[in-house]
Formats: structure tokens, C-alpha cells, sequence
């Protein structure tokens, strides 16, 4: 039997109500999506830093370090807020496409960018000035992005199970890469140095590992239930899903550019959907929640005053 490495560490409980998405770690502090409002809580002791108040329908959090600006995409408001990172203040919001859900800064081509799940495209937005210039139609539901910092954007469409890969320097669609037999893609991740993408798909309990250079399923390994994020470690070369309906987190070792380990299934909590790792402690965090019992086919109804984040690391 493998050793189990990794274990809930720490939990941070947060008594608001709300439910969520992504989660984000910058600094000295981890950033949470919470319904109409994001918690920024210091990563080490979980205590309350700040507030941001009335991000409704917030599904994530971003941020361009050099210009002191941090950036919620707002799902219910078809906008971004843009806050300072050492007051918190929201300072100028920016209209995007219709239910901004993922958002990043991808330092190539110096823009953020919003996954637009309603109006199926991208925003750009150049944080130099807060003004969109580009929008980016991708023909399906882009659940979430990632850049190969070279001029390439990769995009999971959840509808139409593939991968759309944007050039960002022409701001154009170059490629549509299917992910069958995977299905529903969500979770996405890339190793820059091997060039490998990581998606998860939800519908079917895989994690599609991709050739970024052609588009070639090198890999599909199982994973568990109900994943809705995924991340890699550089340091460790271990790529994580978080996988809500079974209360688990799939760990996956890259060996190499082509071969790959699944080295251990960790216990989390049920609706611990999403995920992301600091890189510089090798912690994960996890947002989660307890739940009534469930009836019927929706999303069994979260306990108010449960949410908590998990804190997953090493022993």
C-alpha cells in the first residue's frame, strides 16, 4: 500500500453565506469567490484581512503585480472590478461579455482575460488603462484559460469538448482540438516546460493530458467525481484535481512529457470542487462547505456558516 503524503492540514472557516468558484493565492493572502462579496484571508493563519464588497455572482480573481491592481470577474454583473492590492479598494469596473467566469493576466501579451460562458467569447482587457481590445468569439462555453507565456492561449469549451487555442499576438482563432472521449473539460492546467496541457473532464472522471504544440492526447488518466478545477505544481511536477462529488484530490505525477502516475487519492470534502496551489509553500487550498442531504438531481443546499477552505499539503 502507497504511503498517504498528502492531508487536510489546516481549515479555515468562513461564518458568511454564499456559494462559490475559484479560488486565488497572492501574496501573503488567499482571495475567495463568495457569492456576492470575495474574503481575502492571510494564507498562513486563515484570519480575516479584508472584504470586497458587492462582486455578485464573483466566480474569480486575478491579478498584475506590477501595476498594483487585482481584478473579480463578475458573473451576475457582465463585469470586472478592478481594487488595489494593498488597500483593497475597488477603484474602476470594466464591461465584459456575459457571465465572466475564469479570469487571468497573461503577462505576453499584457492583457486580462475573462471566459465569457453566456456570450461564448473572451474579454481583453489591457490593465495599463482598464479598457477592453479584443473580444474573441470560441464558438462554445469557455470554462477556464491558460497561457504558455509565448503567445498561445488554450481554452477549455465545456459544450463542445475541446481545447480552442487563441493566438495572442493577432488576437485570432487558430485551432479547435478535440478532447474525446473526454467530456465536459473544466479544470485546466499547463506545464510550460514540457509543453502539456492538463484538462479534467467532469462528465467522465478523466484528466486528458495534451500535446500543446499539436493538440495529440498523449495520456487520459481517471480521476474522480465532480471536478470542476485542476492544478500543476513546477516545483513538485504533480498535477492536482479537485473532485467535488466524491470529497477527493487526485494527485498525478508528471514522470515525464509522456508518461504519467497517479501516486495517491486524497480524502477532502465533498463540494470541494475547485482548487489552486501556491507554488512557493506547495499548499493547496480548497474551498468546501457542509450540505443537507441531498433530493432530487440539483446541488444539495450548503449549511449556512459551514464554507471553509482546505488546506492540503504535505505531512
Amino acid at each position: 500500500m502507497k504511503a498517504i503524503v498528502f492531508s487536510i492540514l489546516q481549515i479555515f472557516h468562513i461564518l458568511s453565506s454564499g456559494g462559490w468558484d475559484y479560488i486565488a493565492v497572492h501574496g501573503d493572502n488567499v482571495y475567495v469567490s463568495h457569492g456576492t462579496h470575495v474574503n481575502i484571508l492571510n494564507k498562513k493563519t486563515g484570519d480575516s484581512v479584508a472584504v470586497i464588497n458587492n462582486t455578485i455572482g464573483v466566480h474569480g480573481i486575478a491579478f498584475v503585480s506590477s501595476l498594483n491592481k487585482g481584478y473579480t470577474s463578475n458573473g451576475r454583473l457582465n463585469n470586472v472590478y478592478v481594487f488595489d492590492l494593498k488597500t483593497f479598494a475597488v477603484t474602476d469596473s470594466v464591461a465584459t461579455g456575459q457571465n465572466p467566469d475564469a479570469i487571468f493576466y497573461d503577462d505576453y501579451c499584457k492583457r486580462i482575460i475573462t471566459c465569457n460562458g453566456r456570450s461564448k467569447d473572451l474579454t481583453f482587457i489591457n490593465p495599463a488603462t482598464n479598457k477592453v481590445t479584443n473580444t474573441i468569439t470560441v464558438g462554445g462555453k469557455p470554462e477556464t484559460a491558460v497561457s504558455d507565456g509565448a503567445g498561445k492561449i488554450f481554452v477549455n469549451i465545456e459544450d463542445k469538448n475541446e481545447i480552442v487555442v487563441i493566438d495572442s499576438k493577432t488576437f485570432t482563432v487558430i485551432n479547435h482540438w478535440s478532447l474525446l472521449p473526454g467530456e465536459a473539460p473544466t479544470g485546466l492546467a499547463i506545464d510550460v516546460k514540457t509543453k502539456r496541457l492538463f484538462a479534467a473532464c467532469g462528465d467522465n472522471n478523466l484528466l486528458a493530458v495534451v500535446n500543446a504544440e499539436n493538440g495529440k492526447i498523449i495520456s487520459e488518466l481517471p480521476i474522480g467525481k465532480g471536478c470542476d478545477g485542476a492544478a500543476f505544481d513546477n516545483g513538485l511536477k504533480n498535477i492536482y484535481t479537485s473532485n467535488g462529488s466524491d470529497g477527493t484530490m487526485t494527485v498525478i505525477h508528471e514522470d515525464a512529457a509522456d508518461k504519467y502516475s497517479i501516486t495517491e487519492t486524497v480524502p477532502t470534502k465533498k463540494t470541494a470542487r475547485t482548487i489552486i496551489v501556491d507554488e512557493s509553500t506547495h499548499l493547496l487550498y480548497l474551498p468546501a462547505a457542509e450540505t443537507e442531504a441531498a433530493t432530487g438531481n440539483g446541488r444539495p443546499k450548503v449549511i449556512p456558516g459551514t464554507f471553509q477552505i482546505l488546506v492540503v499539503g504535505k505531512k
